[in-house]
């Protein structure tokens, strides 16, 4: 399979080009022929254009690539080796949504040929791939498993906006249902990871190894956001105890805050409703996530405090939301929880402003039905400082005195002006 992709005699397919998809594929379309695929017309476009719909990748990126981009299921034919790279969510519930993962197997399904390959990058609980994405697979194209097709898993590792810890600097766990399979898969993804590929023994523990990833930050952020919470009450600084137990050589430096996103505000619930089959209640996990999904309303509630501790009316205040997206300097709002402190805030008929450099007003209007500003207006209460943007670390107490009230409030989510706010209010987690 690997000489015939080198050879361009075979193709490889990507199905999903979102913050994971369109990279790999790219990546990868400068070794081999690839095929693009996207269920969205509009974005298939855009990326003919050589245009990211996630504003990730430039222009340059797109570049001596040998692609097809297509939204049409009868160009997948032509591929013999499939990489699945699917958003996997969760519902409302905060179960498991494998809505997107099942319907990209049916597709991939529909066009599966004797001799092809499929890897699933999308990160699911251990048994996933076996259990709910093969039998799909089968059904679809009337195939056998391990006999007609071979499968593996290879979880995806990109960190959107991280320029440092690349795609192709940094080792990808990769794995197959046999010796052959996984012999293949490997070398296939060296073709385009420098450090080399980690193999694991089967299918699921690379699942198992993604999804512990991003729990074992989840809970380690879940104790410093209960610190916080502890912090607070005592009267001292978080930022400033971390500091203090950071000069020992084994601490551990996680810092509070909101974790949204794709991947440690999800996957845990994942890991938790595979227990949940197994008999088990995973107890600390589970509370992990609870502690950090409140903490959106959390830091809300203590804005509210304050604004009532100045005397000031809550239906009257105005407060001023910087940023929205779930981690600094990138586009990407999916499981934002600064919605969590708008939302509440607006609770409390509270005046409430949003504004971020990065996020598609259209997007968050549409995901949230929260406006944003393009700048902030007149003088506001309290500001709260919930992302880390580039331009916001620039930023002086003498800019935010501009847009703040006598008596005015920062809140400081991440720490980025402790101890530079010397006149208004300050307070961070």
């Amino acid at each position: 399979m690997v000489e015939q992709l080198v050879n361009k005699q075979k193709k490889l397919a990507l199905v999903g080009l979102g913050y994971v998809g369109l990279p790999i594929a790219l990546e990868f379309a400068k070794k081999i022929s690839v095929i693009g695929f996207d269920i969205s017309a509009k974005r298939v476009e855009m990326m003919r254009r050589q245009e990211d719909p996630s504003r990730e990748l430039h222009r340059e990126d797109f570049e001596n690539a040998d692609i097809y981009f297509t939204a049409d299921l009868e160009d997948l034919r032509q591929a013999s080796f499939f990489i699945v790279a699917v958003p996997t969510p969760i519902d409302e519930y905060n179960q498991p949504d494998l809505k997107p993962l099942i319907s990209a197997s049916t597709t991939v399904g529909k066009v599966l040929k004797k001799g092809d390959y499929v890897v699933y990058e999308s990160t699911v609980y251990p048994g996933c791939t076996e259990e709910d994405c093969i039998p799909v697979l089968e059904k679809e194209s009337g195939l056998k498993f391990g006999a007609d097709f071979k499968v593996g898993y290879s979880p995806e590792r990109i960190n959107p906006g991280d320029k440092v810890h690349t795609l192709t600097n940094t080792v990808k766990i990769v794995s197959g249902c046999d010796a052959e399979s996984l012999d293949q898969i490997a070398k296939t993804y060296e073709l385009i990871i420098q450090p080399g590929v980690h193999r694991a023994p089967n299918m699921k523990v690379a699942e198992a190894g993604k999804i512990i990833e991003n729990t074992q930050r989840d809970v380690n952020i879940a104790l410093m956001n209960e610190l916080s919470i502890i912090f607070n009450r005592i009267g001292i600084n978080t930022y400033d105890v971390i500091e203090a137990a950071g000069t020992k050589w084994n601490f551990l430096k996680f810092y509070p805050g909101l974790v949204g996103g794709h991947c440690i505000g999800v996957d845990p619930y994942y890991l938790v409703h595979k227990a949940k089959q197994k008999g088990y209640h995973a107890q600390l996990i589970d509370a992990g996530r609870f502690i950090n999904d409140s903490m959106g309303r959390y830091i809300a509630k203590l804005t509210v405090k304050k604004i009532l501790a100045a005397d000031k009316n809550l239906s009257q205040s105005r407060v001023l939301v910087m940023g929205f997206t779930f981690k600094e300097n990138v586009a990407d709002v999916r499981n934002s929880k600064v919605a969590d402190i708008i939302y509440e805030l607006q609770s409390y008929r509270v005046n409430v402003d949003v504004v971020d450099p990065y996020a598609d007003p259209e997007e968050v209007m549409r995901e949230y039905k929260i406006e944003l500003k393009d700048k902030p207006s007149g003088k506001y209460d309290a500001v709260i400082v919930a992302v880390a943007h580039h331009e916001y670390r620039e930023m002086k107490e003498s800019d935010f005195t501009v847009i703040s009230e006598k008596r005015g409030i920062i809140v400081d989510v991440k720490g980025l002006y402790l101890g530079h706010i010397k006149n208004l209010d300050y307070w961070s987690l």
